[in-house]
């Protein structure tokens, strides 16, 4: 039986893969220039300065289905330097101004954004979020893009540690995605025509002209073996071996207006969604709080071991019996503190703290996402 985990993971549009841990840190000389950096330009009305981070929003007083494409919330089209990735979600958030319309948010306003916007379980919405942030957030600052780099972030964390946002390949975003291509192929991270022309002649061949679960599984799989054949460097495990399958059920969960009950997506409004980062006409949002609803029946339509091609070669799949799946959900938390170490493995001040906070808020929704406690770790103390 798959754990509860599998039950809840669903917007996790976000993979990662093991970050080499042969990085080095630079000396306190160069986290001393950082701050003076932040410092500097806080002072200015420049660069954001640091921050101590918020914790999480909780849950919304009212959680059923709402107008959500309202007056407050109209559709703007994208301005120069506004960030956009590869999560189809937060890109119409943004564009309807739940968060800022340019691309670059906190972790608190994103939680409370896919609250709001979609309706997204509270623990979820804060475990995908901060799991982003820790990956590819600025954590001095507090601030996140749903897109690339952006100097709106503050400056750059001390190497290895990037803050390049929700498009870097491995973190968030991964392979045999449903619209967007691989990032072998150049662009990971843009809406791919050629992509939803198969999303659109699946839900032709196996569901009527919507987009249903017998649709996600068919089109789950035949993602997989597309990337396998094409792909020399195609990974599917970890977080990604997760995300695929959450990736497949959130158009059902969250694209579906509120008031069906069919649990169908109709191809004009995947296309709003996908292409157009646009609500349609009229949306209201999930009558309860969702997340990654239907992932079992998906899975077990092709049931797939993660893995990928190994030796740079296409046809090469190899099954890795070392990463996490469905019944080692805890291995995901080690991954994701792996991950976390190499990219700040020696922080000090203020980045120390706001790490040590960004861990604990990230915590907090693991019981309930994942079904089990796992453990806490502190990898830099308590406080």
């Amino acid at each position: 039986m798959i754990p509860r985990f599998f039950v809840l993971l669903n917007n996790l549009l976000f993979t990662f893969s093991t970050l080499s841990t042969s990085l080095a840190f630079p000396d306190n000389v160069d986290f001393q220039k950082y701050q003076e950096v932040l410092d500097a330009g806080a002072r200015i009305g420049g660069a954001p300065g640091a921050v101590d981070p918020p914790p999480p929003p909780g849950p919304p007083k009212f959680t059923g289905a709402k107008l959500v494409n309202d007056r407050a919330h109209p559709w703007r089209p994208l301005r120069a330097g506004d960030e956009r990735g590869p999560c189809p979600g937060m890109n119409t958030l943004a564009s309807h101004g739940y968060i800022s319309r340019d691309g670059v948010a906190t972790p608190a306003q994103i939680v409370t954004s896919v609250q709001e916007g979609f309706n997204m379980e509270n623990n979820f919405a804060i475990f995908v979020t901060y799991l982003a942030h820790l990956m590819n957030g600025n954590l001095v600052t507090d601030l996140l893009s749903i897109g690339g780099k952006t100097r709106k972030t503050g400056p750059d964390p001390p190497p290895p540690a990037h803050a390049g946002g929700f498009n870097v390949h491995g973190t968030f975003e991964g392979d045999a995605g449903m619209t967007r291509a691989d990032a072998f192929f150049g662009d990971n991270h843009s809406f791919n025509q050629t992509l939803f022309d198969k999303f659109v002649d699946f839900s032709n061949r196996y569901g009527d002209g919507y987009y249903n679960l017998t649709v996600a599984g068919e089109l789950r799989f035949q993602r997989l073996q597309d990337s396998i054949a094409t792909n020399p460097q195609f990974s599917f495990k970890n977080v990604r071996y997760f995300t695929a399958y959450g990736e497949s059920a959130f158009p059902i969960n969250f694209f579906v207006d509120g008031r069906r009950k069919d649990e169908k997506l109709d191809m004009a409004s995947a296309l709003s969604f996908f292409r157009d980062m646009r609500y349609p006409p009229d949306f209201f949002r999930p009558p309860m709080p969702m997340s990654n609803q239907g992932i079992a029946e998906i899975f077990f339509m092709h049931p797939f071991q993660p893995g990928g091609n190994a030796d740079g070669k296409v046809n090469n799949f190899v099954v890795d019996p070392t990463s996490a799946d469905f019944s080692n959900p805890c291995v995901l938390y080690d991954d994701i503190l792996n991950t976390v170490k190499t990219l700040y493995p020696n922080p000090k001040g203020v980045l120390r703290r706001n790490l040590i906070k960004n861990l604990r808020y990230f915590y907090t929704s693991i019981p309930t996402v994942l079904g089990t406690d796992c453990g806490e770790q502190f990898p830099y103390g308590r406080k």
